[in-house]
């Protein structure tokens, strides 16, 4: 995977396991209908290794929207920060002072995703977290026979599949409905987004609870993964897979 170039400015800084970057992008996060921060000079901090959090500059922040409840929280790598309520949102965000050993995030305000109603990137709304600039998308169409059994059971069977390359995630074979079996499908009302494909609807397989969404479709997926608009994916942590007729190992994974 290639990385970007970046300046002197922009080269990231490490504290342990905890990785700090700038980004260049515009980055708003909302709150009953209102921008409570606003910025050109974010900083991603990778708290977990898995993707970053966005932290705004003190002076991006709208001061009034914050309500300091007396209490700090404490990280080994980051120092303690003062707790504050937003907006009647109990503990959603934290403000680093000038004693962080963090020398990038001090003077920085982080905002619990869950507790704010929006996030954007420049104009356009981020869901989930924010996103990593080293996680790349490639979606390839294949002709690969690709077949999914579900407990011994042919659920799908085709030799078009689009397979989904997502960086630290296995594979994904994206079918289209023609060559799944629809009738083995129910609705399960599951929903989840994700920052790069967008909002995914899910169905179980069969009545079984270890059948339960098994298959997921993204059905109008972000600008960038249009290509797989419509077509069904299995979790081939959960199911057996078999490409060109070979029976593949179940991939390890968060998902598993």
């Amino acid at each position: 995977m290639s990385h970007p170039v970046v300046d002197a400015d922009m080269e990231p800084t490490r504290r342990g396991r905890v990785r700090v970057e700038t980004t260049a992008k515009r980055v708003r996060t909302y709150l009953d209908g209102r921008p409570v921060a606003d910025t050109t000079r974010a900083v991603l901090v990778w708290e977990v290794p898995y993707y970053p959090t966005y932290y705004f500059p003190s002076a991006d922040v709208d001061a009034q929207a914050l309500k300091a409840t007396g209490r700090e929280e404490h990280s080994p790598s980051r120092g303690d920060a003062r707790v504050h309520d937003v907006g009647g949102r109990p503990d959603a965000a934290l403000v680093y002072g000038d004693d962080s050993p963090i020398e990038e995030i001090r003077g920085h305000v982080r905002f619990d995703w869950a507790s704010m109603d929006n996030w954007f990137e420049e104009d356009e709304e981020v869901f989930v977290h924010a996103r990593d600039p080293y996680t790349r998308v490639d979606i390839l169409p294949s002709s690969r026979h690709v077949r999914v059994e579900v407990g011994g059971v042919t659920v799908a069977d085709s030799r078009s599949p689009r397979i989904l390359f997502e960086t630290g995630l296995p594979p994904r074979y994206y079918l289209p409905k023609t060559d799944v079996r629809l009738d083995l499908l129910r609705p399960s009302g599951t929903v989840t987004h994700c920052p790069y494909k967008g909002r995914a609807e899910y169905w179980s397989v069969g009545e079984e609870e270890g059948g339960r969404d098994l298959v997921w479709s993204y059905p109008t997926p972000l600008l960038e993964s249009q290509r797989i608009a419509g077509l069904l994916a299995f979790y081939d942590e959960k199911v057996d897979v078999y490409v060109d007729g070979v029976l593949q190992e179940r991939p390890k994974s968060k998902f598993a």
